[in-house]
């Protein structure tokens, strides 16, 4: 190990401490139980290419210093198999759908923090599925979308603020059956992606 990498491993375990403090004191009634937020993946939307046309909005509370409740309002657009790996194929064109899905839906999140501000959640997503070709909408379906998270959540100014950078494994646990166009792409893939990143923020009120 050189100067410097030792260097940058003992900067980032100081600010590591700084941000570690144990998890929300919930002991009086100026407590901030409830948040407000969202994603940075928002950012998405100003891609010049696969615009993913995404919105999402979630609203928590804090049942426990380590238990957190949260409602996640989210639609979004896709044109390929959501079971897709990183590599060759991903976002391939030999793989895109001959139009794309538009989901809307909302997902019941439970959280968990396990070591300081170390957390495991899982997210159980209601999705209303519309199959668009040449804009217009050839069928409709639906789908159960979970999401099993390990993050790490951050406290900002005065616990006003945080973010959580995470890592996720998400899964189609149900879906109906999709146009035959679509299926024959999707048919193709696991109904697991491994590795979904996350960046979450919010406000505490």
């Amino acid at each position: 190990m050189n100067k410097l990498t030792f260097k940058l491993i003992i900067i980032a375990l100081a600010v590591l401490n700084i941000c570690t403090k144990a998890q929300y004191s919930l002991q009086d009634s100026s407590s901030k139980r409830c948040y407000i937020g969202s994603t940075f993946f928002l950012l998405g939307n100003f891609s010049p290419t696969n615009k993913p046309d995404f919105a999402q909005l979630n609203f928590g509370y804090r049942i426990t210093s380590k238990d957190v409740l949260s409602l996640e309002l989210k639609t979004w657009k896709y044109a390929w198999s959501l079971g897709i790996p990183y590599g060759k194929s991903f976002e391939a064109p030999e793989e895109k759908f001959p139009g794309y899905i538009r989901e809307v839906g909302f997902a019941f999140i439970y959280q968990r923090f396990l070591w300081k501000n170390l957390y495991a959640g899982i997210h159980v997503m209601n999705a209303w599925q519309y199959f668009i070709e040449d804009n217009k909408q050839i069928d409709k379906g639906f789908q159960i979308f979970n999401t099993y998270r390990v993050g790490y959540h951050f406290k900002l100014f005065k616990q006003r603020f945080f973010i959580e950078p995470s890592i996720a494994v998400t899964h189609r646990a149900f879906h109906t059956e999709m146009p035959n166009s679509f299926k024959a792409l999707d048919d193709k893939w696991n109904k697991f992606f491994i590795g979904e990143p996350g960046l979450h923020f919010g406000y505490n009120f």
